[in-house]
Parts: structure tokens; C-alpha cells; sequence
């Protein structure tokens, strides 16, 4: 699978001591655009992180069972926005580090480019009541809205690769 720039995004430094035992986990979600829209717009989740402060961001999660990333990251996208989609593309993947709970997380999350097919923007249907706010945003403006540059860089490529499935 490609990957956002170059083979793979470098985890982030940690400063987790060495001692921490180490959970790998795995993401997948994208980029949902609304191509019956000359604006192409997309839809975008915001979050609380720990410290209480507004986070935008794309909505990802994890695969239940024996879901592969992509049906993950259909099913993630429609509980966190309302909004249904089917994969045009896979937009690479990212990775980052961060402790919680005595343990250090490398988490890696897919993303994928997808067509909204239907629904309703809504965070009425996320069952870990994660998403606080939901947005459609323009497809031009959305790297600016998107509070992390790993995702920013997601966001750049499905502009990039966007015009090819539509």
C-alpha cells in the first residue's frame, strides 16, 4: 500500500522509557467526498483530546472481527459521520507513538479515498461517542481545517488523486 510520503511516515520521537511494554495497534478510515458537489466536500469529525481541547480530524477506528482495513474503514466512516461511502483508492498509511495506561501505543492507521454513496451528517451513530462534532469542509480548505499534519498530508494526496475517480 502506498504511503503518504515515501515508503512509509516515520513514527514521531517518543520519550516513553524503554521499560513500557509496547501494544501495536491498527487503524482505518479516509477521506469521504461528496462528489455530487462542484465544492467536493468532505466530511470531518472534531474530537476532545485529553486535555480538553478541539481536535479536527478524519474519522478512523478500528476493525471489528474479521473486517479487512477497508470494510473497517467504511464502517468507521459511517458511524462517526452518517455518511456511507464506497473506496475509490487507498491514500497510504501513518503511523505515530504515544503512551497511555503504563504502555506505549504504535498505532498505524489506513486511509482510504471514498465516495459518499449516502447518509446523513450525524454523530448520532458513533457507539464510543468519540466524535463530539461533525463538518463537511471543502476539499480545498480541508488541510488547513485538519489539526494534524500526518492527516494534512493525507488530505493533500486525495486532492491530488481525487480527480482521477471523478
Amino acid at each position: 500500500m502506498p504511503s503518504a510520503i515515501g515508503a512509509h511516515v516515520a513514527p514521531a520521537p517518543h520519550s516513553a522509557p524503554a521499560s513500557l511494554p509496547t501494544v501495536e495497534e491498527v487503524s482505518a478510515g479516509g477521506v469521504v467526498v461528496d462528489t455530487s458537489d462542484a465544492e467536493l466536500r468532505v466530511a470531518i469529525i472534531a474530537r476532545l483530546n485529553r486535555g480538553g481541547r478541539l481536535e479536527w480530524c478524519l474519522p478512523k477506528g478500528h476493525p471489528e472481527g474479521k473486517e479487512n482495513n477497508e470494510e473497517a474503514a467504511v464502517r468507521e466512516i459511517a458511524e462517526e459521520t452518517g455518511i456511507e461511502g464506497t473506496i475509490l483508492a487507498p491514500l497510504g498509511s501513518i503511523d505515530y507513538w504515544f503512551t497511555v495506561s503504563g504502555h506505549r501505543v504504535h498505532k498505524t492507521v489506513h486511509h482510504y479515498l471514498l465516495r459518499a454513496t449516502g447518509g446523513e451528517l450525524t454523530i448520532e451513530n458513533d457507539p464510543d461517542q468519540e466524535a463530539v462534532d461533525v463538518a463537511w469542509v471543502p476539499i480545498q480548505e480541508l488541510a488547513r481545517k485538519l489539526s494534524f499534519p500526518n492527516e494534512r498530508r493525507i488530505a493533500d494526496l486525495a486532492r491530488e488523486v481525487l480527480p482521477g475517480h471523478l
